[in-house]
């Protein structure tokens, strides 16, 4: 069975577009539980930062169906884009559970210092959003590189 390129455009900005809102609605409750985190800030930064995700997987879903990638270099934009955004997320969430983080984002952690595993730890998922989210990004810059065309129609957006 050949794989469609257009349904998987579309499957995959729809699915972005839930994950997105599913962010918001995360953030939504986790902003309950800033003040209960051990390090009340770095709870402070997983709100912006899951919103902002939200934010960036519901535009990133929009245009999404215009990206012009085969089948392949879509899952691997897709898929990149996912564990990059959550792996970003869970680091910041890691570090405000744990009360740790300042090896690794002193910004952010200011002065909440873990044990060496969890620095560690925290380091090793925020590192590998980098490389990830890096080709996800150039993926879709690719994939953006003509005029592009509307899903299911051959005109052009300018006409």
């Amino acid at each position: 069975m050949r794989v469609n390129r257009v349904d998987t455009r579309s499957r995959q900005g729809h699915r972005l577009l839930q994950i997105g809102v599913a962010l918001f609605l995360f953030t939504s409750f986790e902003g309950f539980a800033i003040p209960h985190f051990a390090a009340p800030n770095l709870g402070r930064s997983v709100h912006t930062l899951s919103a902002f995700s939200g934010v960036l997987l519901i535009a990133l879903g929009l245009l999404w169906p215009r990206l012009d990638l085969g089948v392949g270099a879509l899952r691997v934009a897709f898929w990149f884009l996912i564990y990059s955004d959550f792996a970003t997320v869970v680091a910041f969430l890691m570090a405000a559970v744990w009360g740790a983080g300042n090896s690794i984002m002193p910004l952010a952690a200011g002065a909440a210092h873990g044990s060496d595993a969890q620095e560690s730890a925290i380091r090793i998922v925020a590192y590998s959003a980098a490389p990830t989210g890096i080709a996800s990004f150039a993926l879709i810059l690719w994939g953006l590189r003509g005029p592009g065309t509307y899903s299911g129609s051959n005109r052009s957006p300018e006409a």
